[in-house]
């Protein structure tokens, strides 16, 4: 019964992602969008695959099976809001860029608090908890922002 509601929680996340990110593609530029989501995703899964082989993190419920990590949430969810993120910052100060990475990372450190506490979608292991995986949203979104001006500033002097 408890895997049933952990499914449903999967499923019902991956329609809520497409539908997400099938408006996310309306906002010029695209290609910029696109680009966001795909050092996402590749960020994403670098680091979840790191952080389950060393031990800090396994995921017992997984939308498809044969996986180690979290395919809807490093594929999808966290690479969708990184591009909206982009999407509110593309003009922000660097003080403004810092406060609206709040406003993603600590719903989202919150909602894996939780799927962490409440269900079997992610098991914090060894010395792992909410504030380690608030940090490392909150510097992914930054580092791919960071990568994302310094492309934009590149792709403007050839």
């Amino acid at each position: 019964m408890r895997n049933k509601l952990e499914m449903n929680i999967l499923k019902a996340l991956f329609i809520i992602s497409l539908g997400l990110f099938i408006n996310l593609l309306r906002k010029p530029p695209i290609k910029d969008w696109l680009l966001v989501f795909f050092l996402k995703s590749y960020f994403a899964t670098f680091i979840d695959n790191l952080l389950v082989r060393k031990g800090f993190l396994k995921y017992p419920v997984n939308l498809i099976s044969g996986f180690d990590i979290s395919v809807l949430f490093s594929y999808l969810l966290f690479p969708i809001s990184c591009v909206y993120f982009n999407q509110i910052t593309k003009t922000s100060s660097v003080f403004d860029i810092v406060k609206k990475c709040l406003y993603f990372s600590v719903p989202s450190a919150i909602a894996e608090h939780f799927l962490e506490r409440k269900t079997k979608l992610i098991n914090y292991k060894k010395s792992w908890n909410s504030y380690y995986s608030f940090l490392s949203i909150a510097f992914s979104f930054l580092i791919v922002r960071a990568l994302m001006g310094m492309i934009r500033s590149l792709s403007k002097t050839q």
